[in-house]
Parts: structure tokens; sequence; C-alpha cells
């Protein structure tokens, strides 16, 4: 790239001169500075602020002309040959990558489905139900479900380890929520008893002074409970929001509930899926710019996240090839998509938009100033155009590759997190 020097020097003075209008100097009344001195004292500064718009300029320039798609920001360096005309400067640069889009005709893309029936709505309720549970102090062995309070000391080889102890400690066995090991030892105890068993704790367990070491505990129980679970019945159906405790109504909001998140989890997964499949049959190469952008997006994003958990973030160090697959991977992804939108015309239309505005607001008391609040501010808009340019996508794939549906199980999408 070229610039002309007499072009340099004559905005230069150009923004000397208005400069001089307002500068202040200590013996010199405002605009009155001579100009040999408000140059001495401004010229270098002004000076590479021109350059520094002259190159841009003949950067953009050149990059217009040959229609070019930068990615990250160019290098810039004084180039070698330079004359009593013009300077010359070099720009070194990555570019999105041309790539032919890989043919999904014959790639196969799972669909999972589940159709929502009486049995999902029975066992919605009795899901329900157990999170509504009441619990009563019973004189029997404790089962899978009772609730158990205890004390507990831990320790290996004999010496008690941090965290090891607690008193008054309930354990709802069946949950999961502590070591296989550990349910299983408070499993038959009653109230008033006494124990001790061994919990192997594995190998990657968060604590590194205990994983794959075996610890001692020492048990003492004070109260078994078993749970009871709330009838069926109108005032159940009051406490879910039935004024009327009508259990019919209660079914069908419940219905209508299960309906929507099994429709979610089932397009979440799908599309989890269908982007899947385009990493796997495209390929090109990904500018190094876009990714280290990428890992910094992601540092950042953990170091907020990590402070708003109360967290003193300054100190931690963040590796950013932790980040490199998953940044990669979304800068891959991020391309790919982007030009099967370009190809096949998959922008989001104003009436798609509008009507994923509208589902999300049904599910608040007033629809109709949720939908207001959302398209008061553009930057609510675009979240709801990128989930309409994904469904695009979506629909678009599984029309062009070969679609196999799969049945699953409730229990298994509703575990699986498959809405993420």
């Amino acid at each position: 790239m070229s610039v002309e020097r007499d072009h340099v020097d004559r905005e230069v003075g150009e923004r000397l001169k208005k400069l001089a209008r307002t500068v202040r100097m200590p013996g010199f009344r405002p605009g009155k500075v001579p100009m040999k001195l408000v140059a001495a004292q401004y010229e270098p500064q002004v000076r590479g602020e021109v350059l520094g718009d002259a190159v841009q300029k003949a950067f953009v320039d050149v990059v217009d002309a040959h229609q070019l798609r930068v990615a990250g920001y160019p290098k810039i360096e004084p180039g070698e040959g330079a004359g009593a005309e013009a300077l010359l400067f070099n720009a070194t640069f990555e570019v999105y990558p041309e790539f032919e889009p890989g043919d999904l005709s014959g790639v196969r893309v799972e669909r999972p489905v589940l159709e929502v029936t009486d049995a999902e709505v029975d066992r919605t309720i009795e899901s329900i139900r157990k999170q509504r549970a009441t619990f009563v102090a019973v004189a029997r062995a404790a089962q899978t479900g009772d609730r158990v309070k205890i004390d507990f000391v831990g320790s290996v080889d004999g010496v008690e380890f941090p965290g090891g102890k607690g008193s008054d400690f309930t354990v709802t066995l069946g949950e999961g929520r502590m070591l296989p090991d550990f349910e299983t030892g408070l499993t038959g105890v009653s109230s008033g008893d006494a124990r001790t068993f061994d919990v192997s704790f594995p190998a990657d367990y968060q604590a590194a002074e205990l994983a794959g070491k075996t610890a001692q505990f020492a048990v003492t129980v004070h109260l078994v409970e078993e749970p009871v679970l709330p009838a069926i019945d109108e005032d159940f159906a009051r406490a879910l929001g039935v004024a009327d405790g009508d259990l019919q109504k209660m079914r069908g909001e419940i219905r209508e509930n299960v309906t929507r998140e099994v429709t979610q989890r089932l397009g979440g997964t799908t599309k989890q899926n269908v982007m899947q499949a385009l990493v796997d049959n495209n390929t090109l190469e990904l500018p190094k710019a876009l990714v280290e952008s990428e890992i910094t997006r992601l540092i950042d994003s953990m170091r907020a996240d990590l402070a708003n958990r109360g967290m003193k973030v300054d100190q931690l160090p963040f590796d950013g090839d932790m980040f490199r697959p998953q940044a990669e991977r979304r800068v891959k992804l991020g391309l790919i998509v982007g030009e099967y939108i370009k190809r096949h015309g998959l922008a989001a239309r104003p009436e798609q938009v509008r009507k994923l505005v509208e589902e999300s607001a049904r599910t608040y008391e007033q629809p109709f100033e949720v939908i207001k609040w959302v398209y008061s501010q553009p930057d609510r808009i675009a979240g709801f155009e990128g989930m309409a340019v994904e469904e695009n996508v979506v629909a678009w794939v599984l029309a062009n590759a070969q679609v196999e549906d799969k049945a699953v199980g409730f229990d298994e999408l509703m575990n699986a997190g498959g809405n993420a």
C-alpha cells in the first residue's frame, strides 16, 4: 500500500491550524500561540494520527477492491522502496476461508422422538408428589427413599481428614448425592444404631488427598424417617395453581407443560446432532485470529461467571490451550453455518421471529407486555433471530440428510439435558 507524502503533509498542516485555535500555553492567550511552537509540541502526535488514518483508508480500499473478507486485525509494517513522493506499507492478515460445503445427502442424522401420553403425565405427577413429600419417623430399618439423620466422622488410616465430620446430617437414600459406598453403609440402619463402614473414593475425586483412597466412617444414627406423599386431591391441585381444584384441569396443565418441555429437549438434542453432522462433514482451515478471539471470549466468560459466584479471579491462571478445542469447534461451526445460511437463504424471517417471541411470552402472566419489552430494544430481538436461524439450518439439514428417527424413553430424555 502507498500513501502520498504530500497528502500527509497537507493534512498535518490543516490539523495543526485547527489545533492552534484552541491550544493553551503559558504566556499566550488561547488561539495566539505561534504556529512554530504548536508544531514543535504537537506535530509528532498529529502526524502519527494522520498517517494511521491514511494507512487504514488505503488498506480498506485495497480490501474492497479485491473483495476480501478480513479475519481479525492486519499486521501493518513499513514497506521497502519508499520514495520522495510516497510511503509504502505492507499488510499481513488472515481472510475467511472459501470452501465448498460438504454433501449431506448420504449423511445420517439421528432424531429422537417421544410422544407424551398419560404415562408421562402420571410419572410427572409422581415426581411432583415426591418433591412435596413430608417425612415421619419410623422404627424399622432404613430403606431406599428414607431420610436418615446421622453424625459421622471419616478417617484414612486412622487419621481424620478435613471435611470428613458432620453432625445432624441428613441423607436421603437413593438420591445419589453421596458416594455409593456411603449410601450402602446406611441402608438397613435403625434409629440409635452405631456403625462403621468403608467408603472408596474414585480416582478422579475432586479432593486430591482422598482420590483413589479408602476411608472409614464411624456413624451414629439419630433418626430414620419415611416419606409420606401428598394425596392426589383437590388440595394437591390447588397447590399446583389450579384455583378450583379440578383434577382434570390439573392434568391438562401438567400435560401441556410436559409436552412443551419434551418438545424443547427433543429439539435441543436434534440440533446437537445436526450441528455435529455439519462439523464432521466439512473440512476447512480456521483463521487463527478468530480462534484466539474466541479463546479470549471464553476466558472472559468464565472469569465473569466465577466472579459472580463470589470467587476472586484476579490471581487465577487461565490456560488458553484448555479452551482451544472448544474455541476451534465454535469457530468452525460458525463459519459452516454462515456458509449454509448464505447459500440457501436461511436467514431469519420477521414472522418467524415474532412467533418465537410470542411462544416465549406465553409463559408469563402478561404476554403482551413481554412482547412489547422485547421489541423495544434491537439487542433483545437478536437472540430470537439467532434461534430462528438455527431452526432454519436444522430444518434444511433434516430435509437434505438421511434422518433416522429413534424412540427415547421419558426418563432418558429428561435426565440427559437435551435442551442445552
